[in-house]
Formats: structure tokens, C-alpha cells, sequence
């Protein structure tokens, strides 16, 4: 990578984020800007698959709205993100799962994982 590029994102990088991994239910929290007030929204759902890495490192994540799934992808390291919170771990056995895409209801539901303590 462009050493301008990697030095300019550093100050990005040292924010602090949990393990995500696809199969965890997050909650992403969401400055939006609308005119002059600005708002946080939050976006909960599934992961559906991690891409990237540093400055470039992305989550899409997927939840179903009033029946019709809804997909957004997050630039992890993004001003724009404020806090990513999981709410509860996934147990899957591929890194991505496009194949909720085509189920609906009971059927997109994930093992949750069992942490020994």
C-alpha cells in the first residue's frame, strides 16, 4: 500500500473493536447527518461476510425489514461508525454466508456459540 495512504489512515486504526466474525448478531451505531442536525441510527443485524484489511476492512450486514431483507456494507474504521456492539456470537462453518439470502423466517436462524469460560 501507498505509505501517504497507510500513514494518513493510522489515526483510524486505533479504534477499539470486538472480534467480529460472520454469524454474529451486532448492533452498528451510525452518525447520520441530515441538513444541519446530526443523529446516531443503529443498524442490527446478522454479518453476513468480512472483506478487507487496515483502512479498507468491511462488514456487510443483514436484517429483515417489514418482510424484505435490507443489506448495508460498514467501512469498519469509518469517522462515520461510532460503536459496534455484538449481540450475541454466531456458530457457522463458512466465512460467507450469502446462502441467508434465499431463506426467510426459522430457516435463517444461526447456532449461538458456547464460550468455555
Amino acid at each position: 500500500m501507498n505509505p501517504i495512504v497507510e500513514s494518513l489512515g493510522k489515526e483510524y486504526l486505533n479504534k477499539e473493536l470486538p472480534e467480529l466474525n460472520p454469524g454474529d448478531t451486532v448492533r452498528v451505531s451510525v452518525r447520520i447527518i441530515e441538513g444541519n442536525k446530526e443523529r446516531t441510527q443503529a443498524f442490527e443485524g446478522t454479518i453476513l461476510k468480512k472483506r478487507g484489511s487496515g483502512i479498507g476492512k468491511t462488514i456487510t450486514v443483514r436484517k429483515i425489514f417489514q418482510g424484505v431483507g435490507v443489506e448495508r456494507v460498514f467501512p469498519v474504521y469509518s469517522p462515520r461508525v461510532e460503536k459496534i456492539t455484538i449481540v450475541r456470537r454466531g456458530d457457522v462453518k463458512r466465512a460467507k454466508l450469502y446462502y441467508l439470502r434465499e431463506r426467510s423466517g426459522k430457516a435463517t436462524r444461526i447456532r449461538e456459540k458456547i464460550e468455555k469460560k
